[in-house]
């Protein structure tokens, strides 16, 4: 419902803080070893927004100072690290090596799952400090909500998609990726609840 005065619903604007969002988490991803500490701080600024805290690039960017240290570079240094390791493996499946089929799936499998632990841990709030905890919760959470790692592999490919689409589309797609993950999360919190 709109308020009085108001041009477009909350959703919308919702959509619009979304999309600030989005644009701020890709320019702090640019150095690469801030990607999972600049996806982190977006769920938790868009998880900010069920109570009432503004969704800002401004507070997005506040969050990040604040939060910034030698474990969230750490974490980005071993998703990098964990990544070249899964394009070489690739790259030498697609050499011809004996087994080369067999050996690209089974990285695929474990690619896919390390993808999926790595986004799932960057939704948690415990990221935020904890990346050793979030991991863990992410590794159980993916194992036992089989359905929330079939979103996170959705929502990766629909971003990555957009992207190939129409790269100024990468610019915009951490936004809803991070929401994303963070409804994902909050699903999950709310099913552990229930039961």
């Amino acid at each position: 419902m709109r308020d009085t005065g108001e041009v477009f619903g909350p959703r919308m604007t919702l959509f619009a803080d979304v999309l600030s969002v989005g644009l701020a988490t890709a320019a702090a991803c640019l150095p690469l070893v801030t990607v999972p500490a600049a996806l982190s701080t977006a769920c938790a600024v868009l998880r900010g927004a069920a109570v009432d805290q503004p969704v800002t690039a401004g507070r997005y960017f506040a969050l990040l100072r604040r939060r910034l240290r030698a474990g969230d570079l750490l974490a980005g240094a071993g998703a990098l690290a964990g990544l070249l390791v899964l394009a070489a493996d690739v790259a030498l499946a697609g050499a011809g090596l004996p087994g080369a089929p067999l050996f690209a799936a089974l990285a695929a499998v474990i690619g896919t799952g390390m993808v999926v632990v790595g986004l799932r841990a960057c939704g948690r709030p415990e990221s935020l400090t904890d990346w050793r905890a979030a991991v863990r919760g992410a590794g159980r959470d993916a194992v036992a909500d089989v359905g929330g790692s079939g979103l996170v592999v959705l929502a990766v490919a629909t971003a990555a998609l957009c992207a190939w689409m129409l790269l100024p589309l990468a610019f915009l797609a951490p936004g809803p990726l991070a929401l994303a993950l963070t409804a994902v999360d909050v699903r999950r919190s709310a099913a552990v609840l229930l039961h």
